[in-house]
């Protein structure tokens, strides 16, 4: 157990410092996004503000005149937003990476879409205000201590 909760504790001090990092490709409404030009998909990343409020992924935007698809919410994405109330994920994404929304103790509830199939590990740790979530059968994998902290 001791080993488990060590390794947690890591992976959370990692996503903290990867966070420091804002490398991200474009934002695009607000939301922060890679891009992976070859396949002309998108993953939501962390950026140089926080996210608060009510945020709406799309399933698709244009950049350049290329239209991506979101397929990914990636690790961090929306870690430590403690103004982030909701989110709506489209149903385009089919992972949500590791601490993905950790710490987001001011979100309420979550949608998942039949989409995903994978939700990472600590993907919504300490998200003490999480009253409701919806986890379709489609997700296959939920990584440890993916709801840790939620009450």
């Amino acid at each position: 157990m001791k080993g488990t909760l060590l390794k947690s504790m890591l992976t959370a001090l990692s996503l903290l410092m990867s966070i420091g990092a804002n490398a991200y490709d474009v934002e695009i409404d607000g939301i922060y996004y890679n891009l992976i030009t070859e396949d002309c998909i998108a993953e939501v990343i962390y950026g140089d503000s926080n996210y608060e409020g009510d945020v709406v992924i799309p399933s698709s935007f244009s950049h350049d005149g290329v239209t991506y698809s979101v397929t990914s919410i990636g690790g961090g994405a929306f870690g430590g937003c403690s103004d982030l109330t909701s989110v709506t994920i489209p149903n385009s994404v089919t992972s949500i990476g590791d601490g993905a929304f950790w710490n987001c103790n001011g979100l309420t509830s979550v949608t998942i879409p039949n989409s995903v199939t994978t939700i990472g590990e600590s993907a919504f740790y300490g998200c003490s205000g999480l009253t409701s979530i919806t986890i379709p059968n489609s997700v296959t994998s939920i990584g440890n201590w993916a709801f840790h902290g939620c009450i």
